[in-house]
C-alpha cells in the first residue's frame, strides 16, 4: 500500500458535517464493527446505503437500534438529515441528498442492478456538502460507490476505502481504489476510530 496520511494529518482543517457510508456484501457485519462505539450524541448524520433484498431495510433499521447509542432510522423523502442519527436508504428507492439537506427519494432505473445505488446518495451528498463530507466504501461485490466516492473527492471531501485485504468480498473497495486513489486505505478497526475522532473534535 502506497504512503497515506495519518488519521490526525487526514482530518486537520476538515470540518466533516455529515458521513455517507456504502456497503454490499458483508456490510451488515462491517458496520456493526463500526458503528456501536459512537455515541448518542454523536456530532453528524450518518447515511448508509447497503444493497439488501428488498423488504429488509426496516428489520436492519431495528436490528441496528439495538445495538446504537444514537437514533436509527429509515430515510424518508423530505426527512431532514439531522445529527446523531443513523439513517438507511429505503428499499427500491435512490436515496438523494438535496442541496437543503434534506433526503428525497427517486425511482430512476437502477445503477449496477441496485436501487438503492451508493452511487446516487454519495454523488448527491457531495453536491449538498463539498469538503465537509465523509464517505466511506466497505467491503461489497460490485463497481457500485466507485464513481460515488470518486465524486466526494472531486468534492473535496475525505474518502476513505476499506483495505481490501480485509473486506470480505473485495471487489467493490478495489474498484473504488481504481477509480480515484482515496484519501485513507483502512482496516475496520482504523476506520471505526477515524470516527470516534470526528466526535472527540467537536
Amino acid at each position: 500500500m502506497d504512503t497515506q496520511p495519518s488519521l490526525d494529518t487526514a482530518l486537520q482543517g476538515r470540518a466533516i458535517e455529515a458521513v455517507v457510508i456504502g456497503a454490499s456484501a458483508g456490510g451488515v457485519n462491517a458496520l456493526l464493527e463500526i458503528l456501536p462505539a459512537l455515541s448518542k450524541d454523536y456530532p453528524c448524520p450518518i447515511v448508509t446505503v447497503l444493497h439488501v433484498l428488498k423488504g429488509r431495510q426496516n428489520q436492519l433499521a431495528d436490528v441496528f437500534q439495538q445495538r446504537l447509542q444514537m437514533a436509527v432510522r429509515e430515510a424518508g423523502d423530505k426527512d431532514e438529515l439531522l445529527p446523531a442519527t443513523l439513517y438507511f436508504a429505503p428499499p427500491g428507492y435512490h436515496l438523494l441528498v438535496e442541496a437543503d439537506r434534506i433526503f428525497s427519494l427517486s425511482c430512476d432505473p437502477p445503477i449496477y442492478f441496485a436501487r438503492p445505488a451508493i452511487d446516487a446518495t454519495m454523488e448527491s451528498a457531495a453536491d449538498a456538502y463539498g469538503g465537509r463530507l465523509l464517505g466511506i466504501l466497505l467491503t461489497g461485490a460490485n463497481m457500485d460507490g466507485a464513481e460515488g466516492l470518486a465524486a466526494i473527492g472531486k468534492a473535496g471531501g475525505l474518502t476513505v476505502v476499506q483495505d481490501p485485504e480485509e473486506a470480505q468480498v473485495p471487489i467493490m473497495p478495489k474498484e473504488a481504489i481504481l477509480a480515484r486513489k482515496p484519501d485513507l486505505v483502512l482496516p475496520l478497526a482504523e476506520i471505526r476510530r477515524l470516527l470516534l475522532m470526528l466526535e472527540m473534535k467537536r
